[in-house]
């Protein structure tokens, strides 16, 4: 087990489980939160994981759980009384399917919600939001005489370089004011030039998708100007810190700065999207009319409220997906149920190559039915 600290290896896992479509038996997923400032000791952990996988016994009550599914819940639960590293570790992602040989664990850098789904695919809707909430970001800090440049995956910093310029300065007479004035000035333009350098050479090494800036309003224009055309596009917001902050500082502003970013850009499709169902021009909205078009593949994105789920069918023999059964849409054969039908639905949208939105308190998207898709035609 190694720890998911880049954002491509993640993406790479959660296409390789969305992926796979269990027969034998449903696959169980589990997110846990454990991190440490919420659960500071190891038995803190080992509780809330029994309290989360009994929550799954008890919702079989009466017909019983799954061979498969019984042998996947003592595993997740031995995996976790045995012990983890939990110094960098503040989620867990598991996805098990005994009948069919699977147990893939996925440490996580950042934390996640208690949440258990059997079905028979793995729910990968919360890796996706994970995806999207911790883009690579990077953080420019300078002043007239240094700058430092940070870059952040999944919460973790990845990357950071350092830059020392000194500035003439010193007592000089009247009539050399000027020309230390002009040096002042040059010195500090080849300096902010500098800063954009390094932050250039970074993102050519290691893209990463938002650039913030950190420095005195006097310079702060100039630095932005000295970038180069791809980081101006990347530039989201200025942080309120000064050069030399101590790196968990200077983290806290980077999330801070991901969270106003992801907010607004989830904000910004929504309203596409309510734009698009009012006029009847490429979107749709509400669960059987979202499936239905992922059924014709005319989906482009697909845009989902966190930790929504419900119940719904799904035809064994075309994959097509309702909300209403028992009756397949395409076939008119005989569907099966199934317990999550909005996890299908974001495994059928990556499947077919869609982006994948999980929208986290948008009241506007609650309101068209906590579920939508912008369309290709």
């Amino acid at each position: 087990m190694s720890l998911v600290a880049d954002s491509s290896t993640l993406e790479a896992t959660v296409r390789s489980l969305a992926g796979f479509t269990a027969e034998r038996a449903p696959v169980t997923t589990c997110y846990l939160d454990v991190d440490g400032r919420r659960h500071p000791r190891h038995l803190d952990v080992e509780r809330r994981a029994e309290i989360v996988l009994r929550g799954v016994r008890a919702r079989f009550n009466g017909t019983g759980v799954d061979p498969s599914v019984e042998a996947d819940l003592r595993r997740i639960s031995d995996w976790i009384r045995a012990g983890f590293d939990r110094s960098r570790t503040r989620g867990l992602a598991f996805f098990a399917c005994s009948a069919h040989g699977i147990f893939e664990v996925v440490p996580l850098p950042v934390p996640v919600h208690d949440r258990v789904v059997v079905n028979h695919v793995p729910a990968v809707g919360q890796l996706e939001s994970v995806l999207q909430d911790h883009e690579p970001i990077a953080v420019l800090l300078a002043d007239r005489q240094r700058a430092r440049l940070f870059v952040f995956e999944l919460g973790e910093l990845t990357d950071r370089s350092e830059l020392f310029e000194r500035v003439p300065a010193g007592d000089v007479g009247h009539g050399d004011r000027g020309d230390l004035a002009n040096a002042v000035e040059a010195a500090t333009s080849a300096h902010l030039r500098g800063a954009a350098a390094v932050a250039w050479r970074a993102w050519q090494e290691r893209p990463f998708a938002h650039l913030a800036i950190g420095a005195p309003d006097s310079i702060a224009g100039a630095l932005e100007a000295e970038l180069h055309p791809y980081l101006k596009e990347r530039l989201c917001d200025r942080v309120a810190i000064g050069v030399g902050a101590g790196v968990a500082e200077i983290r806290a502003a980077a999330l801070e700065v991901e969270h106003r970013v992801d907010r607004d850009r989830e904000a910004r499709l929504v309203g596409r999207l309510r734009q698009a169902v009012a006029t009847e021009t490429r979107g749709v909205a509400g669960l059987g009319p979202t499936l239905a078009a992922l059924n014709e593949r005319r989906v482009e994105r697909l845009l989902v409220s966190e930790g929504y789920e419900e119940e719904g069918w799904r035809c064994p023999e075309s994959g097509a997906l309702a909300d209403v059964g028992p009756t397949s849409p395409v076939t008119g054969h005989r569907m099966e149920r199934v317990t999550d039908i909005v996890e299908d639905a974001i495994e059928l949208a990556l499947n077919q190559g869609c982006k994948v939105d999980i929208c986290v308190a948008n009241a506007d998207l609650d309101v068209l039915g906590r579920i939508g898709a912008l369309l290709r035609y």
